[in-house]
């Protein structure tokens, strides 16, 4: 479901538009902290609004998300950012307006 953090927590509501229509996320994201053996010292977390909907509120995350794994943490630094499609066909997916604030 739209506004999932995958296989750990549904959205508290779904705000989506339908289908052609942009639909907007503001995510607050706070990146895990690591003790020096690699083991994880904080969680990270994540903070979401959908379409100005609050969907996720301060969530730990448990690592690297995926709809098929269990999720587990590998140590690490600064990562880059990925945007998915989930595989849909339809031409185009689009993105537009992504700003990152550190």
């Amino acid at each position: 479901m739209a506004g999932s953090v995958y296989r750990e927590s549904i959205p508290l509501v779904n705000p989506a538009h339908k289908a052609g229509e942009w639909n907007v996320y503001d995510i607050a994201y706070t990146d895990p902290e690591f003790n020096a053996d690699g083991t994880v010292k904080e969680p990270a977390r994540v903070t979401i609004f959908f379409n100005g909907v609050l969907v996720q509120n301060n969530v730990a995350i448990k690592g690297a998300t995926s709809t098929t794994t269990t999720h587990k943490y590998t140590a690490h630094g600064p990562a880059s950012i990925r945007l998915q499609a989930h595989g849909d066909k339809s031409a185009p997916i689009s993105y537009r307006n992504i700003w990152i604030r550190e």
